[in-house]
């Protein structure tokens, strides 16, 4: 396979995801802001998302306030913000479109349907009207292509990128949404009485168990009260549920194997590594430190991992300042992303 083609397989899965994680992330928030509770813890909430997407920086240079509004049509519908929903969905189907000979018809016709409609529900009005039938609608048109890819797809390496991508951003994207909790716990030490805290502690968790559809899995799992620790551990090291750190690396670590090449040494290695030492590390030494700590750490050995994967397996990286300067992510993928935008000009739906 071509390395263009296997970079815009690699890409539209990773867009994909990245739009569904993000309208959880924006799900999650939006339920808890609407529990009673001060402005201030509101907004510490808003502020926590943004932080952890490495977007605070941009929203701040367009907003003077974070307010639910500002944030939900920032992560969603802003145009400039090339880590929104519609942007995210705009670039899946533009990379979609490139190789649209290595896609089934079905395929192609999900990622380009879901593009047109996002765009007439956001005319329509839908994130001020009902910001979470948009989400639900996100997330299921992100399970609706990865069934299609399932059900229609050869089992090639272009299969096998396209899952690649997946759950490489789904690993990352589940350590943020787990990560959101802590920041706030950071930024709350300095800024909120403890007792207000502590009695919204439990709607908190309950929503980033829901914003990876882990609250059921957690009851069934643990039938218990929800306990930060154990939601920790179920995002983290349950193998056996497919939003987990540990599953996610799992899958990951396999594909690779599958795609391998004479060059791909280096990657295979980086991931089998990532994988083992997270699988293998029980998660009460994860918390006797600092979990936000682990947490970076870990998003920036992902960063790395997919930095290796696309100096073994895709184009190689060229900077474009003009892009590069503006995304909300590390260097490398903020490289691969321009190259894969970069290679299909947006044009008229």
């Amino acid at each position: 396979m071509l390395s263009r083609t296997a970079d815009h397989l690699f890409w539209m899965a990773r867009y994909t995801e990245r739009a569904e994680n993000t309208a959880r992330m924006l799900d999650a928030n939006y339920q808890l802001a609407l529990v009673p509770q001060s402005d201030e813890y509101v907004a510490l909430g808003w502020r926590a998302m943004l932080s952890i997407s490495e977007l605070a920086g941009i929203y701040a240079a367009a907003h003077p306030s974070t307010t639910s509004r500002d944030v939900i049509a920032f992560m969603s519908s802003d145009r400039d913000n090339l880590s929104s929903i519609i942007s995210c969905l705009r670039a899946a189907r533009e990379n979609a479109r490139a190789v649209r000979g290595s896609i089934t018809t079905e395929l192609w016709e999900t990622l380009n349907t879901t593009w047109l409609d996002a765009q007439r529900m956001l005319a329509d009005g839908v994130l001020e009207r009902d910001p979470c039938e948009f989400f639900e609608w996100v997330k299921f048109r992100s399970h609706l292509s990865r069934g299609v890819q399932l059900g229609t797809m050869l089992r090639d390496e272009a299969f096998n990128f396209m899952r690649l991508g997946t759950f490489l951003e789904r690993a990352d994207n589940t350590a943020r949404i787990l990560d959101v909790k802590y920041e706030m716990l950071e930024q709350r030490g300095a800024t909120l009485a403890q007792p207000l805290a502590q009695s919204l502690d439990y709607y908190h968790w309950a929503a980033v168990l829901r914003s990876v559809s882990g609250f059921e899995v957690y009851r069934k799992v643990y039938r218990d009260v929800i306990v930060p620790e154990r939601v920790a551990e179920l995002l983290i090291l349950f193998d056996n549920w497919p939003r987990s750190l540990t599953a996610s690396l799992d899958e990951v670590r396999q594909l690779i194997g599958r795609v391998r090449n004479a060059r791909s040494a280096r990657a295979e290695a980086m991931a089998v590594r990532l994988h083992t030492d997270v699988s293998a590390l029980p998660i009460g030494e994860v918390l006797r430190g600092s979990l936000h700590a682990w947490l970076t750490d870990f998003l920036a050995r992902v960063n790395e991992l997919g930095s290796c994967i696309s100096e073994d397996f895709l184009v190689p990286l060229a900077p474009e300042p003009a892009l590069v300067d503006v995304l909300p992510m590390s260097q490398s993928q903020s490289q691969s992303q321009s190259q894969s935008q970069s290679s299909t000009q947006p044009h008229a739906a």
